[in-house]
């Protein structure tokens, strides 16, 4: 063994080592190790940063946009508010869930694809009486099962595809990882839909699933009929069915700037009447979009779009001193002076009877305002108020929602023909998402992630220098020592496991940077060839579910679904041998060696 490949075994020791203690974020441990790599001299000076403009990091970072813009255009609302019911049963909504998320992940970045679905998974089991626990999982595992068919689903096939082209001139393309990929998903899905959900330990109902922010979430808010609604002559009762499936409860109307007494549930409605709704940020959100609805101020939303770069909604508590405490948001002139508006307000235990912005708020009272992107400290500053904790919440640009998945349906054709570069096809994604405020440009970067940005800038470096020192060889070798005399198929298995056991304690990333080279070093030892290798680490590395450090979608649902660390490994372990027991046969087949 040389002496560069004893300090970049020392380092790669080093960093899978901290990242187990989990001490120090990910992104630090490796750009450290990078740095001393470079000290030592092991990694060339003019490689050092090679791996920030590497495709595999760029394209990463284009995804998580895309992603974003595909949430903001309403495209999710789109599938969710048509497919999803909470009357169905728990195997049949896992089923559908699962076939969501898989869906989606395999055409977004699968850590976005559960963000988008756990808010979804988590409304309906609470309209349904059930723990969270019991489908969060299983939604989970749909998402990370998903991302394997195609090449922009998950990190691992991004880096894998990039690490073919430098070893053998050309990536894997969009789809090559569909037939071994689609059959494992499928079969993965069919197990989480029928038995492994079974498996998970019953959660704690009383605090399964809690919400810290439940008893301020409820608004009372407006929403318009505009002009040319479809809506106009129907009886306000007809829109109690759409009502309730978003979760939202009408309250009354508000018809010339007066409100109506009662429920006015059969007054027929007119251009400009106000509904008087009570539901979350989200759900208010979600209404307006499927039926149509404007804000209760439309001139003034038609403003603020016109003047800034898009709107976003922001929550502030009012403390004694604010301006706005014992007044009403008309008498300090909140449109006109700061261009906002206030959507909602929630008030524990009290029903809001007027009209939302001719309603005295007091202190203590929370507010959901639309204020100019950007502007969001200014308006809280002005108001007195305080910031809440920030809960994502922003505007959905419905009105955007074919032309953002025609933008993206075209890059992913013309990448998948060869006729475009993948990380330009998704760059022009982005450019045509900027210049059609679906993502406004100042969330153009917040949307990246940029710890994961620089955990693969710096490990791409070190996995190249592993590699060109003869370390990933060594590795190989001692691979193809231990299952000497053994068949193809089981060097396979092996590498699988090995991979796979790696990928359930580090990050998947780090995983696929070192297993990769490995793999290749392992075909050419045998006299085979390498695809079948890069495909067993492709499905290795994205299948963690022993734990819930394994994959960011298994940190998300910790909480949320009040599971323990020992709790991943019932569902997940019997999962983990499926995947190798189904994977194994279709890459042989797919792709023979």
């Amino acid at each position: 063994m040389t002496t560069d490949q004893i300090i970049l075994f020392s380092l790669f020791g080093a960093v899978f080592g901290l990242l187990l203690w989990g001490r120090f974020r990910y992104d630090i441990v490796a750009f450290s190790a990078l740095m001393l790599g470079v000290v030592l001299g092991v990694v060339p000076t003019k490689e050092a940063f090679s791996g920030f403009g590497h495709p595999a990091t760029l394209v990463v970072a284009l995804v998580l946009v895309v992603s974003a813009g595909l949430v903001r255009s309403g495209a999710v609302f789109l599938i969710t508010r048509t497919l999803v019911d909470a009357s169905r049963s728990l195997g049949a909504h896992i089923a559908l869930m699962g076939a969501i998320g898989g869906v989606l992940s395999a055409f977004m970045n699968n850590v976005a694809a559960l963000a988008l679905l756990m808010p979804v998974d988590i409304q309906t089991a609470r309209k349904a009486a059930r723990p969270v626990g019991l489908s969060l999982m299983p939604l989970s595992f749909a998402t990370i099962l998903g991302g394997m068919v195609t090449l922009i689903g998950t990190p691992p096939n991004i880096i894998i595809a990039s690490i073919r082209e430098d070893a053998l001139g050309e990536p894997f393309k969009m789809f090559d990882f569909a037939p071994v990929g689609g059959v494992t998903a499928i079969a993965g899905l069919i197990f989480v839909a029928m038995i492994g959900w079974r498996l998970i330990p019953q959660p704690d109902a009383d605090k399964n699933g809690s919400n810290p922010m439940d008893e301020f979430s409820q608004y009372v808010a407006e929403l318009t009929v505009p002009e040319g609604s479809k809506h106009i002559g129907k009886r306000l009762k007809e829109l109690l069915e759409d009502a309730e499936k978003n979760d939202v409860a009408i309250l009354g109307l508000v018809r010339d700037g007066s409100r109506r007494y009662g429920t006015q549930r059969g007054t027929m409605l007119q251009a400009h009447d106000a509904l008087v709704l009570e539901a979350t940020p989200e759900a208010l959100d979600e209404f307006r979009a499927a039926l149509g609805l404007a804000f209760a101020e439309e001139h003034r939303e038609e403003k603020l779009k016109a003047e800034g770069e898009g709107l976003s909604k922001i929550e502030v508590v009012v403390p004694e001193n604010a301006r706005i405490a014992g007044r009403t948001a008309q008498s300090i002139g909140l449109n006109w002076r700061q261009s906002s508006v206030l959507m909602g307000i929630s008030r524990a235990g009290q029903k809001i009877t007027k009209q939302v912005r001719k309603t005295e708020v007091h202190p203590g009272d929370i507010l959901l305002l639309l204020v100019p992107q950007g502007n969001e400290a200014d308006v809280t500053e002005w108001l007195g108020c305080l910031p809440l904790a920030e809960r994502g919440l922003t505007v959905t640009r419905d009105e955007k929602v074919w032309l953002a998945i025609g933008l993206f349906a075209a890059a992913v054709a013309a990448a998948s023909f060869g006729l475009i570069y993948l990380p330009v096809a998704l760059g022009l994604v982005v450019i045509g998402y900027v210049l059609a405020k679906i993502i406004p440009l100042s969330e153009l970067y917040t949307h990246i992630e940029w710890p994961v940005v620089v955990l693969l800038g710096s490990m791409i470096p070190l996995g190249a220098a592993l590699d060109s020192s003869g370390g990933t060889e060594l590795i190989a070798g001692a691979l193809v020592g231990i299952t000497e005399g053994l068949p193809a198929w089981a060097v396979l298995t092996v590498l699988m496991i090995v991979t796979m056991t790696l990928s359930d304690v580090l990050n998947n990333t780090a995983t696929t940077i070192v297993a990769a080279p490995v793999g290749i070093q392992m075909a050419q030892a045998l006299d085979k060839n390498p695809d079948p290798f890069l495909m067993a680490v492709a499905i290795a590395a994205s299948c963690a579910f022993l734990t819930p450090i394994g994959h960011k979608n298994n940190t998300l649902i910790l909480g949320p679904g009040g599971y323990k660390f020992g709790d991943y490994w019932r569902m997940g372990l019997p999962l983990e041998i499926l995947v190798v027991a189904v994977s194994i046969p279709a890459i042989l087949v797919f792709w023979p060696l």
